[in-house]
């Protein structure tokens, strides 16, 4: 195997354990995007046993795949434009997300030819400009009262925007903003069974937004939100999940003055043993991140030489390295630089990182 992906399952656990101690909300496991790039159903399977008694899915298509797994548990999609596959969701029991009238009426025309009442939650912008109902507010609530025998209301939700920002006013604006939208709805009769505002930033940072559950999502993975603004994972005894180790393709002296891969943009300053690594940026390292951080070996960091190929990378490991063709090094998590490392050189964040790399690399779990 030239490359893999190394998920610790026990670390989801443990940060999923870290998160229910701190709150006395449910927990929904947030595995959009593969699970952050972690793999969809194992992690999916190791949250719901670790505490976590619902998934969410920003994609129709991620919540039927945990569905056609013989996952159970409750799950939400709540990224889904007009003419998604909505007879599959209701069947399937997945919860559906509505923030406009146009959505709402597909998906009640879809269950009456099912004739099965959909589970939704309804989702309100409170600032962030992104998704929830915004200016049809009023027309949006007409309408939901109107129809209110053809579906089951099951939530209420938005989204922070600076959660990961804990000073910022913007916060308790938006709270005040989604307590007053509550009020309206349940001031004409509507009672949601569950309310849900948190993020991973919100659960750490602010807990009188934590209602009847919280989306847990950079967070069950080890990750801080924002490594800026509120310190690193360990601040919160969060453990990363993901590591990753790739094979040297070659192991090769070179001299001084010698100039590496596309375009000669490193210029070797001392005699050395370079080492070719087969992961490049089709794997997902990011090529802004040349010549920025590296990889590790046999207890020495190998900084990165020369601009990130699509296939490989070029890593100075030092003259008297032991290092030969067919060792793997790990390139990120782990004993090696890690992902918020690799996030802070490529000018990013940390979720960017995970989620990038490709389906290409093989997940391997403990």
């Amino acid at each position: 195997m030239r490359a893999f992906v190394h998920v610790d399952l026990s670390a989801i656990a443990h940060n999923i354990g870290q998160i229910k101690s701190s709150t006395n909300a449910e927990i929904l496991a947030v595995v959009k995007a593969d699970a952050y790039g972690h793999g969809l159903v194992p992690v999916a399977i190791r949250a719901l046993e670790s505490g976590a008694t619902w998934l969410g899915t920003a994609l129709l298509e991620e919540a039927l795949a945990l569905r056609s797994a013989g996952i159970n548990a409750p799950i939400i999609a709540w990224l889904t434009p007009p003419h998604e596959n909505f007879a599959a969701a209701i069947k399937w029991n997945i919860d559906l997300s509505v923030s406009s009238i146009q959505l709402f009426e597909e998906i009640l025309g879809k269950a009456k030819e099912l004739g099965i009442k959909p589970r939704l939650h309804f989702e309100v912008d409170t600032g962030m400009r992104r998704g929830g109902i915004l200016d049809q507010w009023d027309d949006f609530i007409a309408f939901a009262l109107e129809y209110r025998d053809e579906y089951t209301l099951v939530g209420f939700w938005s989204h922070f925007a600076r959660a990961d920002e804990p000073d910022s006013d913007f916060n308790a604006n938006q709270q005040l903003e989604f307590e007053n939208k509550l009020m309206a709805l349940t001031a004409v009769g509507f009672v949601p069974e569950i309310i849900h505002l948190s993020n991973s930033a919100a659960l750490l940072s602010i807990p009188p937004a934590h209602y009847h559950m919280v989306r847990l999502g950079i967070a069950m993975y080890g990750l801080s939100p924002d490594v800026k603004t509120m310190g690193q994972g360990s601040v919160f005894n969060l453990r990363p999940a993901m590591s990753i180790k790739a094979k040297l393709h070659l192991v090769k002296n070179a001299k001084a003055g010698d100039a590496v891969g596309y375009g000669g943009t490193e210029i070797l300053t001392r005699d050395t043993k370079l080492g070719i690594v087969v992961f490049g940026y089709s794997d997902g390292l990011p090529r802004s991140t040349s010549n920025k951080v590296g990889v590790y070996y046999d207890g020495c960091r190998a900084p990165l030489v020369g601009r990130i190929s699509m296939d490989q990378c070029v890593v100075d490991l030092g003259l008297n390295s032991r290092a030969r063709a067919g060792d793997y090094v790990t390139v990120m998590g782990g004993d090696g630089y890690t992902i918020d490392e690799w996030a802070d050189a490529a000018n990013t964040i940390n979720y960017e990182i995970v989620t990038r790399i490709a389906s290409r690399v093989p997940r391997i779990y403990s």
